[in-house]
């Protein structure tokens, strides 16, 4: 346990520092060095990247047509039912971020239009791993489907014999994605940036990855024309505030639950309550026992801290600070305390709402900025996928008043040119 208050600034600041990101030169040099084999060599090098790096034996790219049709036959009725259940809730989220046009008359005879239009082409990565990960397609293929999308890539990595999930082909064939890569790591981002005989180009790619994958799709963002990405990523992390009236099993399993996704992961207690924290700690203990993944959890306990504060505002002050992918509340009245948050990826009201609703089912997105980047990136939403761009339609008359302003300003900034194109129009006799 550590006293907030009896900590020297160091101590804070140490205490509030997440692991480094192993994302040197060297990971620069190798993502560049897969780079130019897929630039160079498109297909052929994908299937090398997959032999090398994923043990794969016979490697395929493209999954055929029949095989997510016929996806769902190779599942448990519960997981299907499950995975229903989450498209239900997510697509039902979602649909309330449709945008729609917008139009206004500024001044007479001066019309100003905001309209919305689809990135025509996305590419969704799922890591691949120790489990398949169907609700990673599901919160960015739900999202990809609604904005109308015309071209839609899901790229995921499959290790050695195994075949792909057959849930992450049934999640695709819910969110009517029929174009499915069987290939992960940079090569795939590179694949999708530039476009291969197999891989469709696309201009944006979402998803999270490992500092390999987060490190192409910086680079390629860099140097790709009209390529982008959704945001920056890193290790996960979750961040719970706690008073008394907490249940200290809950809060342990909250921290555990986001403990156990990597060594590199970091998660953080802030509670004023001395006894509570205690609980916690020997609660952190009881469970992580159980775990399938105790050591990862283990390890990532050790980048983790549970903090005394002096109350529950100066909680909220350290979290707006730090700036969490997950914050949970776990207090009295937690609702009414939501004022209080800022710099939050995405936020768990009460004892009753573990972040793992979030992960799967809630229907909120669990693609979120870490690493602090909530300060300045959302939570992806449907917004993510499309583009805006503005209209504006203006009548001789309009033009005639609002010369009143252009011309002035153009000729200050002595732009002869940009004057000129209003004052031939006004000039022209032409109604």
């Amino acid at each position: 346990m550590l006293v907030w208050n009896e900590l020297d600034s160091q101590a804070q600041q140490k205490a509030l520092t997440r692991p480094a990101v192993s994302a040197g030169a060297e990971v620069q040099a190798a993502v560049e060095s897969i780079i130019s084999m897929v630039k160079a060599r498109g297909d052929e090098a994908l299937l090398e990247l997959a032999a090398q790096f994923d043990g794969r034996i016979s490697p395929r790219l493209c999954v055929p047509t029949i095989e997510i049709e016929q996806s769902e036959l190779n599942l448990s009725n519960e997981l299907k039912a499950a995975i229903d259940q989450a498209y239900s809730n997510i697509r039902k989220f979602h649909e309330l971020q449709l945008p729609k046009p917008k139009q206004l008359e500024t001044q007479p005879g001066v019309s100003c239009e905001l309209r919305y239009q689809a990135i025509d082409a996305v590419g969704i990565y799922v890591p691949g791993g120790s489990a398949p990960l169907p609700s990673s397609v599901l919160m960015q293929g739900v999202c990809a489907q609604l904005s109308g999308a015309t071209t839609v890539v899901l790229a995921t990595p499959v290790k050695g014999s195994e075949t792909i999930h057959p849930a992450i082909l049934y999640a695709a064939k819910k969110c009517g994605i029929t174009t499915v890569i069987e290939s992960g790591g940079a090569g795939i981002i590179a694949a999708m940036a530039v476009g291969t005989p197999s891989v469709p180009k696309v201009s944006k790619v979402f998803g999270p990855g490992n500092a390999y994958v987060t490190m192409a799709k910086q680079l390629l963002s860099q140097s790709v024309p009209g390529f982008a990405i959704d945001m920056p990523a890193g290790p996960s992390e979750v961040l719970v505030i706690a008073d008394k009236t907490a249940n200290p099993a809950f809060a342990a399993a909250d921290l555990l639950s986001q403990a156990e996704h990597g060594a590199d992961s970091q998660v953080l207690l802030l509670s004023d309550d001395r006894t509570f924290i205690k609980e916690v700690s020997a609660e952190i203990e009881r469970q992580i026992a159980l775990l399938s993944r105790a050591d990862i959890a283990q390890k990532a306990m050790e980048n983790s801290a549970l903090i005394l504060v002096e109350s529950v505002d100066q909680a909220f002050e350290l979290s707006s600070e730090y700036g969490p992918e997950h914050l949970i509340l776990q207090c009295k009245d937690a609702y009414s305390k939501l004022d209080k948050v800022k710099n939050a990826g995405s936020v768990f009201v009460g004892d009753y709402t573990p972040e793992s609703a979030g992960d799967y089912a809630s229907g909120t997105n669990h693609v979120l900025p870490t690493y602090g980047y909530s300060k300045t990136y959302s939570s992806l939403n449907l917004m993510d996928f499309f583009r805006t761009y503005t209209v504006q339609t203006i009548s001789k008359q309009g033009l005639t008043e609002l010369s009143k302003a252009i011309l002035p300003l153009a000729q200050a900034e002595g732009l002869d040119a940009h004057a000129n194109a209003v004052a031939i129009r006004l000039n022209s006799g032409r109604s």
